[in-house]
């Protein structure tokens, strides 16, 4: 991924040439390109694969990840049984027109690793879909909050559906924001 930002991060200049139509003329442009593999790659690898087995070797980079951790710039930290671990390092690229990162992102984050949390503890030709994401924000996250992580554990699993939460915190420690998650589990 590559990514081109000039020095003015102030989020008038940003929105002044986020904005459709005409930019003012002093308005900073940024320019970002990035590029994924194919997800079907790892879909067929589904077969045979556990949760954890799948997370793992996305992990290890024996497969690609999937796309919208590249759309996001989201980074796999750590998988285990019950537990799933991304960082994101906030850019301008996440801001709403407030000069914060946008909820959707932070929400797309915290289902990302309750969900994965949950993936972990499946057997092979088994799935899950969020059915509810339920997000309370805390802080507001800036680039100036730093590298922010969410991690996500399975809190009950059940035949057919888990419940699992996720935190997101700063390098202090503090909580950003919570959410809980439930998913629906099933045959692939």
């Amino acid at each position: 991924m590559t990514q081109t930002q000039h020095e003015s991060t102030a989020p008038e200049a940003w929105h002044a040439a986020a904005v459709p139509g005409p930019a003012a003329p002093d308005a900073a442009v940024r320019t970002r390109t990035y590029s994924w593999t194919d997800p079907s790659q790892t879909a067929r690898a589904l077969a045979g694969r556990s949760g954890i087995e799948l997370l793992s070797a996305i992990a290890r980079g024996e497969l690609p990840p999937p796309p919208l951790m590249a759309t996001l710039g989201l980074e796999a930290v750590e998988f285990s049984e019950g537990c799933a671990r991304f960082a994101l390092e906030p850019q301008e690229m996440h801001y709403n027109p407030l000069g914060t990162v946008h909820g959707g992102v932070i929400a797309a984050l915290l289902d990302s690793a309750a969900g994965c949390a949950v993936h972990s503890v499946l057997p092979p030709e088994s799935g899950y879909t969020t059915l509810d994401l339920s997000t309370r924000y805390l802080r507001p996250v800036t680039t100036g909050t730093g590298r922010i992580v969410a991690t996500g554990i399975v809190l009950s699993r059940g035949s057919r559906t888990a419940l699992a939460e996720a935190r997101l915190t700063d390098a202090r420690d503090r909580l950003l924001a919570h959410a809980t998650s439930t998913c629906l589990i099933f045959s692939r």
